[in-house]
């Protein structure tokens, strides 16, 4: 190109750039009122334009003025860039991404057979992204074919063969839809609105500031704007005192961050010593000597050894910055958090976070939440991170799932959803159908399951029957659609919706679609939906999967209600943004410069032969931006020791700084992480902490119980507080959601099969015995046979039971023992200094002994208890039935001797069932369980004799049910553990 002397200019690193840009304009095109508005100004993004009017602003004190007309280069339009006067230029629309990416996804699947058709579309969003770097960097997709010779790389060959896909058939369908890439569309305009500027310059002075030039396209205009009669580039971070060799190093250099504006100035012919610094008088820019840090450390590798002869920095360099290492990511959010809410007590100071760590910033906008900050995040919020992006998530898995507990309750929980009634109304419908049938094994698969459960409880949920099944009446529609092997997406999508916007509703009308993230949620259905048709009949099982897929990358950013003094930026957005206090937090690699990777499409020599910028030039740009923040005046670099459990290394960066400084005896200032450690860790602390003791209730004797089971006996003995909250609080404790079906469940159900069999065949067995065992079983069973645990583990189990029992009676009966009582009530009336106490008992079975005793014996499906347990009389269940029976007390059941004692064990494993009979005197156990009884009785009957947690933890292998309430954790010697 010819022409005039191209005008570029500079803002050094650490110049607070945008308001050097608007004081520059200002000195250059301020003579008037009108003058301003004749300017035009392009920049990277449109925050950038935004910073700007606010530094007029800040420059003008507030006064009125007309401002230059700011226009985004990083989000052009046709309108936008007709900026001469001229006609609106002529460019096809871009394709939308969603769309976009649907038709990729037919594609694949139709190419490479993909039956989910999530996978699909994740690979067309890597294609999406392929002919974007693509068209970015203006390459031919037609040097594909020659890079990879036929003889050698099968791998690759398959690669480029399925590429076709975008070589060959993807131009076809745009050309049919006549439609742009976005890449290609702005490439267009760019470089029609060069053409246009060259042809016919504009009228106004056009200024193009703060690029760095990195997509080709740009440059070129960039190109022929600094030639223009009245235009002029305003580079950002232009280092005019790197010595020449480094610079000179630079084009085998691409991580470095003078990389990218060398590219540019050869793109733009212009010599580095040719570039003029902008004139902004009054702003003060980075000290001397932290340029200076900063370019010794980040030298080029080719020419580091100059470090050997570079002399000590001055002190002053070191003043403002300073280093956090703290222990791990969340401890880096907190204290960074503390740091940001520190910046407020000074009114009018401001402060920023600089990360591209999405995790970080989320987790400081967490924390800052605690004093009800809302912090400015320049990259937003993930639209599936919304309510209604959740919402839309959860109601599809709650269908997909067939109302399994936990996907039905975090759907029905989530703060949306009301089904068409009041949402306090709802909640309690929720929360009964909660305690009702959810907690424990899970039932029957869809809503038809959990309205079987409930009917089963003799009409006692006929409310929550009538709710369940108007919720599967409004879900019909889209269950059967998910039931089906295809359905079109547009249905499925109008089905879902349909749903999610009834269970959203409350008595006040639909509120899915209410609010910025509302909107934002309304406009991604409304674009999924004119892209829908687009995309072939899927599964409907895989509808969920591929929501998830396409709400990725979709972002909500707010308009407005932010905080004003404090934000969190991307390290592009940091660049022509200014703070009184700048944290560059995520300084780990892999983190803050991020991986280069791999391509997952062409390897690096098929890149560069390919004509694609190395994955390195990543890491340049993020190493200029990393130079221009660290440049600021006020800096804080933070990064996190470990990130889950593994541990990291700092930023090269960092290195870098922390090498060249310690070879000169010095070091960055370091803040101690202990210190705001401690801050961080106060606030979460109570403002007073007084020890806890064990609690003692002692309700009054006439709320303390008068009859236990002799099961509870034992927790009585070890456990008192649980008496005292099961009996006299009334309080029972829930089971878990979806729980594996429990030992207890089982043990019961194994209980009444065999006692219906005992009960069946008292005397001779018949021969076929085993079969009807498992006819039994079988009943016995039905009801939760449905369940998957059920069927895979506990059937087998009662199978192999079912043999060794029969087998077992077969050899007792032989004996001369006979059944006489199975799960056989009883009772015994103890007195007791406040009256009558009441033990009471369910044996599971009673037999008589061939000599005429009694034998009671105890079944048990988990692990029975050591025969010492018994005899300190921790375990006095079997002993204290002994006193009963031989009181007489179980019903039908005659007075008599106790000879025998046993726990029938039956496992159903390896070994499925094991006869322990207790090898003591029975005579004794049984009085030394009714003597420990009765004084337990007459200590209980003492208002002063307490209900003590844990009293004999001994042999406790679980955590009792109530030892929250307890508080065990607070005061044991253990924490919680063995005490």
């Amino acid at each position: 190109m010819t022409g005039p002397r191209p005008a570029v200019f500079n803002i050094a690193s650490g110049t607070p750039f945008v308001d050097a840009l608007a004081i520059g304009l200002m000195q250059r095109h301020g003579g008037g009122p009108l003058s301003l508005s004749r300017v035009t100004v392009l920049l990277p993004t449109r925050r950038a334009c935004r910073s700007l009017r606010e530094a007029f602003l800040r420059v003008t004190a507030g006064a009125p003025l007309l401002l230059p007309a700011l226009r985004p280069l990083g989000d052009v339009d046709e309108e936008e860039l007709a900026l001469n006067g001229g006609d609106a230029l002529e460019v096809p629309p871009a394709i939308s991404a969603l769309r976009r990416q649907l038709l990729l996804t037919r594609m694949i699947r139709r190419r490479a057979g993909f039956e989910h058709p999530a996978q699909a579309a994740l690979l067309a969003a890597e294609l999406a992204q392929l002919l974007d770097q693509v068209q970015t960097e203006r390459v031919d997709f037609a040097a594909l074919h020659g890079l990879v010779p036929a003889e050698f790389a099968g791998h690759w060959q398959a690669t480029l063969e399925f590429l076709k896909i975008v070589t060959a058939q993807w131009p076809a369908v745009l050309r049919e839809e006549g439609l742009l890439d976005p890449a290609a569309r702005r490439n267009l305009l760019l470089a029609a609105q060069a053409e246009r500027w060259q042809q016919s310059p504009a009228n106004g002075p056009i200024y193009a500031a703060g690029s760095t030039g990195s997509i080709p396209a740009t440059a070129e205009l960039l190109k022929v704007i600094a030639r223009l009669p009245q235009g002029a580039v305003v580079l950002p971070g232009l280092d005019q005192d790197l010595d020449d060799a480094s610079w000179q190093a630079l084009d085998d250099e691409p991580t470095h961050p003078q990389f990218g504006l060398k590219q540019l100035l050869h793109r733009l012919q212009v010599d580095r010593a040719e570039v003029e610094p902008w004139p902004a008088p009054g702003v003060a820019g980075a000290h001397p000597d932290r340029l200076a840090l900063l370019r010794q450390a980040l030298k080029p590798a080719a020419t580091s050894d100059g470090w050997a002869v570079a002399p000590a920095p001055d002190p002053e360099a070191l003043r403002g910055i300073v280093r956090i290492d703290a222990p791990g990511p969340q401890e880096e959010a907190g204290m960074i958090a503390l740091l940001l809410r520190e910046v407020l007590e000074t009114p009018g100071r401001t402060a920023a976070l600089v990360t591209p760590d999405r995790d970080l910033a989320r987790r400081v906008a967490s924390e800052l939440a605690r004093w009800g900050i809302d912090i400015d995040d320049s990259a937003g919020q993930p639209l599936a991170q919304t309510p209604p992006g959740a919402f839309l998530r959860l109601t599809a898995a709650l269908i997909a799932e067939q109302a399994a507990p936990v996907p039905l309750l975090a759907a029905l929980k989530h703060p949306l959803a009301a089904g068409g009634i009041a949402r306090d109304r709802f909640r309690r419908r929720v929360r009964a159908l909660e305690r009702a049938v959810l907690r424990g094994p899970r039932p029957a698969a869809g809503v038809a399951g959990l309205v079987a459960a409930l009917t089963a409880e003799r009409g006692k949920h006929r409310e929550l029957v009538a709710w369940l099944e108007e919720i599967a009446r409004q879900a019909a529609p889209f269950a059967a659609l998910m039931r089906q092997s295809t359905a079109p997406l547009v249905d499925l999508l109008s089905c879902h919706v349909a749903f999610a916007e009834w269970l959203a509703g409350d008595d006040g009308g639909p509120q899915l679609w209410a609010g910025e993230a509302g909107e934002a949620a309304a406009d991604f259905i409304a674009e999924l939906r004119l892209a829908a048709a687009d995309l072939e009949p899927l599964p409907g099982a895989t509808w969920p999967a591929l929501l998830d897929v396409l709400l990725a990358g979709k972002v909500l950013r707010p308009r407005y209600g932010r905080h004003p003094r404090l934000a969190v930026w991307g390290p592009l957005e940091a660049r022509l943004q200014q703070a009184d206090l700048l944290i560059l937090g995520g300084l780990n690699e892999g983190t803050w410069p991020t991986d280069a990777g791999a391509d997952p499409w062409l390897s690096r020599p098929m890149r560069k032969t390919f004509g694609l910028a190395p994955p390195e030039r990543r890491i340049g740009l993020a190493a200029h931006d990393f130079q221009q923040a660290a440049a600021a005046g006020n800096v804080i670099l933070t990064r996190a020791e470990k990130v889950e459990g593994t541990p990291t290394v700092p930023s090269r960066w960092l290195l870098r700084l922390e090498r060249f400084l310690a070879g000169r005896g010095l070091a960055l200032e370091s803040r101690p992480a202990t210190d705001l450690a401690r801050w961080q860790a106060l606030l979460d602390r109570p403002a007073q902490i007084r020890p806890v003791a064990a609690p003692l209730p002692r309700p009054p004797l006439a709320a303390r119980p008068r009859q236990l089971s002799v099961t509870r006996i034992e927790i009585w003995i070890r456990d008192p507080y649980a008496i005292y909250a099961r009996y006299i609080l009334g309080l029972k404790p829930l089971d878990p959601l979806d729980a594996d079906p429990g030992a207890a469940e089982r043990g019961n159900i194994i209980h009444r099969a065999l006692d219906r069999f005992i009960g069946a065949y008292p005397e001779a067995l018949p021969p076929d015995a085993a079969a009807r065992l498992l006819a039994i079983g079988r009943e016995e069973f039905a009801a939760t046979m449905g369940r998957p645990g059920v069927r895979a583990f506990w059937w087998p189990r009662f199978e192999r039971i079912a043999d060794w029992f029969i087998d077992f009676e077969h050899r007792r009966r032989s004996a001369g023992t006979r059944p006489l009582a199975s799960e056989c009530r009883g009772r015994l009336d103890i007195a007791g200094p406040a009256g009558t106490f009441r033990l009471t008992a369910t044996a599971d079975r009673i037999d008589r002994l061939a000599d005429g005793g009694l034998a009671i014996i105890d079944y048990k499906t988990g692990q029975p208890p050591s025969q010492r347990q018994v005899e300190i009389g921790l375990v006095p269940q079997l002993p204290l039935e002994a006193v009963i029976a031989a009181a007489g007390g179980f019903a039908d059941v005659p007075a008599a001797g106790v000879a025998e004692l046993a726990h029938l064990q039956l496992r159903g494993g390896a070994v499925a069932g094991e006869f322990k009979p207790l090898k003591a005197d029975v005579g004794v156990l049984a009085a030394t369980a009714l003597d420990g009884l009765q004084r337990l009785i007459a200590a209980y009957d003492q208002l002063e004799t307490p209900y003590q947690s844990r009293l004999i933890p001994k042999f406790l292998d679980r955590p009792g049910d109530f030892d929250h309430l307890a508080r065990v954790a607070e005061w044991s010697a253990g924490g919680g553990g063995e005490e």
